[in-house]
């Protein structure tokens, strides 16, 4: 590909998303969207977070793991029993990355 073809390619992205970002903003009447999709939309940060994080949980380096003694297998169950009883995302964190310390750093898991 030569350098005048990533320039027209560059050029052509750019175009193409500036006019598919600004059809909302050229509209002279509000948008609304119907009420089945923005009852999807509550769940769109869940299940972005859900993609990210299980693979993270369940692989390492892209594979299964091959034993059960994995800190990752103990922290997740603990972090999500007690998101699930306290309703707080800083302290869940905090208690799984503290349960994944101690096993990892404590008993060597």
């Amino acid at each position: 590909m030569s350098q005048w073809d990533m320039v027209i390619a560059v050029l052509g992205l750019v175009a193409i998303s500036a006019v598919t970002r600004s059809v909302f903003f050229l509209s002279d009447q509000p948008w609304t969207l119907p009420v089945w999709v923005e009852r999807g939309l509550r769940y769109a940060p869940l299940a972005a977070l859900a993609a990210v994080v299980w693979p993270e949980i369940l692989t390492v380096q892209g594979h299964w793991p091959d034993t059960w003694k994995d800190a990752r297998f103990v922290a997740t169950p603990m972090a999500m029993a007690w998101a699930w009883w306290r309703r707080d995302m800083l302290t869940t964190i905090l208690l799984g990355m503290a349960v994944l310390t101690l096993l990892r750093v404590g008993f060597g898991w």
